[in-house]
């Protein structure tokens, strides 16, 4: 059983959340790699929040009721991993470039919902540009982008 089958599993009996609505494995994890963004830093701020919610139901869910079944999904997921590099492993190898840059560029908008990218929020998604494959001025462009509110739907 996949890592993410496992945390599907745990999630759907531990927590019940998601028990009735399959989800793309790829979207469960870009959202789960999102959540993680939003709550580096201990706070996740109404902006964070609120960005999160619209970057979900504009690329991955149906409405409203849809991403925030997503999300708590995917926040169910990122409690028990903990970990941003076991959260890019969930992401499929055959992710192209355009989708990997598309999600750096969307975690730079969820850092940057509230006014401010923080420096575990900075060190985070420079981390995760890392782990996407981009070199530092892919990184720096997704950052530029991303704080001038393209990715955030």
């Amino acid at each position: 059983m996949s890592l993410i089958a496992r945390l599907r599993a745990y999630a759907t009996e531990a927590l019940g959340v998601g028990a009735s609505e399959p989800v793309d494995d790829t979207h469960l994890a870009a959202t789960a790699l999102l959540v993680h963004v939003a709550r580096v830093d201990g706070i996740l701020a109404p902006a964070e929040s609120e960005r999160l919610s619209r970057i979900v139901q504009g690329r991955y869910a149906d409405g409203p009721d849809a991403a925030r079944a997503l999300i708590e999904r995917a926040a169910a997921i990122d409690a028990e991993t903990r970990d941003v590099a076991s959260l890019v492993e969930m992401i499929p190898h055959e992710a192209n470039k355009a989708e990997r840059q598309e999600l750096l560029t969307m975690a730079w908008s969820v850092a940057a919902a509230d006014g401010t990218v923080d420096e575990f929020e900075e060190a985070l998604v420079e981390r995760l540009g890392r782990l996407l494959g981009f070199d530092e001025a892919a990184v720096t462009a997704a950052r530029r982008t991303g704080q001038h509110g393209v990715g955030a739907v």
